[in-house]
């Protein structure tokens, strides 16, 4: 159920969004850690846009944490292509929290190598990866030679591998604790999960999260800005504060891929704003 909008919510929430909107505040100004975690953004909500035009727009949403997808920065890049791209986003005032989704499709150690070697070039401690039941040892053992987390991403009804968040604490309750799980808010709920209780039940296995909103949970493809759908966008930070958790809540902006920019700005709107209201 959808938590009603009090009074306090609304007046927080149109407060912060009329600051963003009005550019009135510097990236400095922006607390991103109102919650306790962190709010970022992944690149592939600007998956239209090449690098350097993705950078300029991150940079007005006011965060300086970003989980990079394979477009803005290319597996087949040579290494010096990577770490100028690296370097794009360092010198912009961002930090690059992780990088994916990586689909990791083979049991194959060479195969997995290249992804790893790819994310530490780039600049990555975590990767956001899709891998299968049959490959999460060899997983294991690269996030152990790495140093380098991977959290694994659900993707809802239609993956057989790891469709909810129950899927991939089962699978990796008996692994290093750097292998764990990236909660996808959207398929999370699609696969008929509850969102909250996913993550109270992910505790430290939770290493990401992937926020967006829909108007129908069961239609992954009614996606809309935060804070107009029905997920229990509020409910879930009470959870995220209650659990301590300390790292990334990264918006995922899937639709109006040609023109997302006021989306997510009122995205990060609201969600500020619910903070705010929170921790009021």
């Amino acid at each position: 159920m959808r938590l009603k909008t009090t009074r306090r919510n609304f007046i927080a929430s149109a407060a912060v969004t009329a600051t963003v909107l009005s550019g009135n505040r510097s990236p400095a100004e922006i607390n991103n850690e109102a919650g306790g975690f962190k709010l970022g953004v992944t690149t592939w909500s600007l998956r239209d846009f090449q690098r350097p035009l993705a950078i300029e727009m991150i940079k007005q949403l006011q965060t300086p944490y970003v989980s990079v997808k394979e477009f803005h920065l290319p597996y087949r890049s040579t290494t010096a292509e990577l770490i100028a791209g690296r370097n794009d986003f360092e010198k912009a005032g961002l930090q690059i929290i992780g990088g994916g989704n990586i689909t990791l499709a083979k049991n194959d150690e060479s195969d997995m190598r290249k992804y790893f070697d790819y994310a530490k070039t780039c600049g990555m401690p975590m990767i956001i990866c899709a891998p299968t039941h049959d490959n999460l040892k060899l997983l294991e053992s690269f996030v152990k030679e790495y140093k380098i987390s991977a959290a694994i991403h659900n993707h809802g009804p239609h993956d057989k591998n790891f469709p909810t968040p129950q899927a991939v604490l089962e699978a990796v309750k008996d692994l290093d604790p750097r292998v764990g799980l990236c909660l996808d808010i959207g398929h999370t709920a699609a696969a008929g999960v509850d969102i909250v209780q996913a993550t109270a039940d992910a505790g430290p296995r939770l290493l990401d999260m992937h926020i967006k909103d829909v108007k129908s949970a069961t239609d992954e493809n009614s996606g809309c800005d935060v804070g107009e759908g029905v997920l229990p966008i509020i409910p879930l930070f009470k959870q995220l504060q209650k659990m301590g958790y300390r790292r990334c809540v990264n918006l995922e902006y899937e639709f109006n891929a040609d023109a997302p920019m006021t989306g997510m700005l009122k995205s990060f709107a609201y969600m500020r704003g619910a903070l705010t209201a929170l921790n009021s």
